[in-house]
């Protein structure tokens, strides 16, 4: 499995705050976990509130932990309300089931680790991460 590096992930994190910038998005707050869910990287933007760590690794961790970019679990909050809640209560309330969570596979489609992204409304976090992973030729599941 192929593994994101610390200058890879740092590239992914500017140019996901780039683009961030280019839309005019209020600010962001963007994390980079490994395939274990672990924290390879995170930058709050200036203006961000504090708490944002807490909800792009949510959103990061539920995707690498379900093998489930955010819209699916977003989906399956939506028809099984329950079942998230469970999950959720699995991982110790750390799932946020939104867009901003973004599965990043390798050319084989194992999972190489997740983005979380926060600060705007979901879609727009999940934009900005798509093209912080594009700019870096990675292409993630949103």
């Amino acid at each position: 499995m192929a593994e994101i590096t610390l200058r890879r992930a740092r590239q992914i994190i500017k140019a996901t705050l780039a683009r961030g910038r280019e839309l005019e998005l209020k600010p962001l707050s963007v994390v980079l976990l490994d395939a274990g869910g672990h924290v390879k990287a995170f930058e709050r933007e200036d203006g961000a509130s504090p708490g944002r760590f807490g909800i792009a690794h949510g959103k990061a961790y539920g995707a690498v932990m379900l093998g489930m970019a955010g819209k699916a679990q977003m989906a399956r909050a939506e028809q099984q309300a329950y079942f998230m809640a469970a999950v959720n209560g699995v991982y110790g309330g750390q799932v946020v089931p939104v867009p901003g969570g973004i599965l990043i596979r390798d050319k084989k489609g194992e999972v190489m680790g997740a983005l979380g992204v926060t600060g705007d409304t979901s879609d727009n976090d999940a934009d900005a991460g798509l093209a912080g992973l594009g700019a870096v030729g990675l292409t993630g599941e949103a």
